[in-house]
């Protein structure tokens, strides 16, 4: 059932994707593709050949001139049968945005159109093994040499799809050691670059787009592969983060509908004591429970996205999006496992991957407990 509160268009684009990723994707190619940790490249030629990729740039870039609202309602369909798939098409369409903002005309002109023809990828790097919530402790450093060229040096952890081909990565660095806050500075550095080492990690979610780790000696790129201006890396970050969020707390609540739709299904289908066990009113109510917090978390997810549709900063709104998101997808995934029962452990039935990825979603783009100290924050009365 579709929200009355969307309009027509709106509607009709949710609609879409929707049927795209039942008709043309398919649940069974995100199950394989699970399976073997094979990143979606298939997949994700497909979407780029619907210009999906260059949703958010403008006409005059070569895109589709969309807002965050679209966007959202485009990640809400894409997270349909997994948050690990929305993210391989997610992570490269938000990170590229940064490009939009914050890039030269040079950057601009060499990265948006092939990115959004689907020739090139981005990923985003921020964590490192002793940062993660918290940026400032970032070491890995950059230093000019004396041709002007960056050189870097350290290791970075978690950059989800970083090893997929052709891929770019937006890397947060330190560039001035003795300015903690004012000192970060990001590159731009493909990963093919020699001198850097990318591994892909056997985790337990995030199987196809892959979280990796990377190792970086006396990598050098090119002077102007810096984003914006040395110094102004905390800002693109803060930036980057709200729209990140509002991308994953909608896929998270496209995937979350799925696994309270899968339940119901089979909950109707699975008879026991001669009824379906969807007659039994304990299990009525823990899917009734479930999809409330879907549509509680979809409500959620629009506000933020309407917002920054409308160009406002909504750092608290984003925060509660995915904040609620993330806990409800986790919660019907786990639901969803007690009401499948033995099933439930199977590939096939989906719902133990929806577990496994939910586990990573409360965690990754900032975890449940740094987006309520977001949201406390700005709950101060002084």
């Amino acid at each position: 059932m579709q929200p009355n509160f969307l309009n027509e268009s709106q509607v009709m684009w949710l609609d879409t994707v929707n049927r795209f990723m039942d008709n043309e994707i398919t649940v069974e190619y995100i199950r394989k593709c699970d399976q073997n940790r094979d990143y979606p490249y298939e997949a994700y030629d497909k979407i780029a050949k619907q210009g999906w990729l260059g949703l958010l740039f403008s006409e005059e870039e070569g895109g589709a001139g969309g807002d965050i609202f679209d966007y959202t309602l485009m990640a809400e369909g894409l997270g349909k049968y997994g948050f690990d798939f929305a993210a391989a098409i997610l992570v490269p369409t938000f990170t590229a945005m940064n490009i939009a903002k914050y890039g030269t005309q040079a950057q601009r002109d060499k990265y948006i159109q092939p990115f959004i023809e689907g020739k090139i990828r981005f990923s985003v790097s921020m964590t490192e093994p002793d940062a993660g919530s918290d940026v400032f402790a970032t070491k890995t450093h950059a230093r000019r040499n004396e041709n002007g060229d960056w050189v870097i040096n350290g290791a970075k952890m978690f950059c989800s799809g970083a090893q997929a081909d052709n891929t770019v990565i937006a890397m947060l660095v330190r560039t001035d050691m003795n300015d903690k806050h004012g000192g970060l500075t990001m590159l731009l550095i493909p990963n093919n670059t020699p001198g850097m080492v990318i591994n892909k990690l056997p985790t337990l979610s995030r199987h196809a787009t892959g979280t990796t780790e990377i190792f970086l000696d006396d990598v050098i790129v090119p002077g102007d592969a810096i984003l914006g201006v040395e110094g102004q890396g905390h800002e693109i970050i803060l930036n980057h983060l709200e729209l990140e969020r509002c991308a994953v707390a909608g896929a998270y609540t496209g995937n979350a509908q799925e696994a309270v739709n899968n339940a119901n299904r089979y909950a109707h289908q699975r008879t026991q004591f001669g009824q379906p066990i969807f007659n039994f009113q304990v299990l009525k109510h823990m899917l009734a429970d479930n999809q409330t917090r879907v549509d509680a978390a979809r409500l959620l997810v629009y506000r933020a996205a309407a917002l920054k549709s409308q160009g406002q900063p909504a750092p608290r709104e984003t925060s509660m999006a995915k904040l609620y998101a993330s806990e409800t997808l986790k919660q019907c995934a786990l639901d969803g496992m007690q009401i499948l029962g033995g099933f439930a452990n199977l590939p096939e039935a989906d719902m133990e991957r929806y577990l496994r990825e939910s586990i990573q979603c409360t965690i990754g783009g900032g975890t449940s407990q740094i987006q309520r100290t977001i949201i406390a924050k700005s709950m101060r009365l002084n």
